[in-house]
């Protein structure tokens, strides 16, 4: 293990994982975690910077996110799995790097401008949403890791990161390193109105989602616009359907559906069950393993547990070095 490079990722638990989050960050998780030594935490922390008046649900959450974490195929053994707030280091390097984090960088965070117009509902205007990117970076480089895996949109967060990251190793000698982007490949997948899949939106596929839910969700996704009638030819490059059988139905089902799409052979109708079908068995075994562990509450919570201390270890460790550096 200590021949591997480390690298650290987080999710917020704001509910359920859909299969946006399945492509978009955890599948490539469990394909990192024989080369690297992974870090994965829940960051139930984070979840408070714009969800703090209702915290009702934040735990019932957390056990249910490690719960389809596990049903993936992330693996205790491989990988050290925990829990945010169980670790109370974070919360002291977090305030620590906040005394030398400049305002200026955070008020130009890019996701932190898109976040108050989409979220022009609540009330942002709290130092703990300005100052999350401190919070992240102290995840981050507590565990000194190389890198973090993120799509192309994220890197700026990472960047971020580093930035802190210079400045205390400027201020007061080398204790961290300057943690990379590591890019992630994703497909293309959108939620069932073709906008990003959010539980917001509710446009979302769920991993825990039966099979006959997702018939009926599935049945209500959005095609070719321009496709009124089974009779017209449609498209399949610009149905969000099809972008659905790229991943789910083998070559050659691909390939009849594109050909009889674009000759009215087939309707939107009858594409969508095919594609539903092959979804459900795509999905069946991750269902199998949450069945299984919703029924081992004790065991879920012990993994949370044993990689909450594996973590611990490595905080502590880390923050004897930072209180040296500091001379505090």
């Amino acid at each position: 293990m200590a021949d591997k490079k480390r690298i650290l990722s987080g999710m917020r638990p704001t509910g359920p994982l859909h299969l946006g989050n399945l492509h978009g960050a955890l599948l490539n998780w469990i394909q990192m975690q024989d080369q690297y030594d992974c870090f994965y935490f829940i960051a139930d922390w984070h979840a408070l910077t714009s969800d703090y008046e209702n915290t009702g649900k934040i735990t019932g959450y957390v056990r249910e996110m490690m719960i389809d974490w596990l049903s993936a195929g992330l693996s205790p053994e491989k990988s050290t799995l925990f829990v945010q707030s169980h670790i109370k280091e974070h919360a002291e390097l977090f305030l620590l790097l906040s005394m030398i984090t400049p305002v200026p960088w955070l008020e130009r965070n890019p996701t932190y401008k898109d976040q108050i117009v989409q979220l022009s509902n609540k009330d942002l205007s709290t130092f703990g949403f300005l100052g999350y990117p401190v919070l992240q970076a102290a995840d981050i480089i507590m565990y000194k890791a190389n890198g973090v895996p993120v799509g192309i949109d994220q890197v700026p967060h990472v960047e971020i990161t580093r930035e802190i990251a210079r400045r205390f190793n400027y201020l007061y000698g080398e204790v961290f390193p300057e943690p990379d982007s590591i890019l992630t490949k994703t497909p293309k997948i959108l939620g069932t109105d073709r906008r990003k899949m959010s539980k917001s939106y509710n446009n979302a596929i769920y991993l825990g989602d039966s099979p006959e839910n997702i018939r009926k969700i599935v049945a209500t996704m959005i095609t070719d616009p321009q496709r009124a009638r089974k009779s017209d030819p449609g498209n399949p490059e610009v149905c969000n359907v099809f972008e659905f059988h790229k991943i789910y139905s083998d070559m050659d089902t691909q390939k009849k559906i594109n050909k009889e799409c674009r000759s009215a052979q087939i309707g939107c109708v009858e594409c969508k069950k095919i594609m539903a079908e092959n979804l459900i068995n795509a999905l069946a075994p991750i269902r199998e393993k949450r069945a299984y562990y919703m029924q081992q509450p004790e065991l879920v919570e012990e993994i949370i547990n044993t990689g909450s201390d594996k973590a611990r270890l490595v905080a502590f460790r880390t923050m004897e070095e930072v209180r040296a550096a500091i001379k505090i």
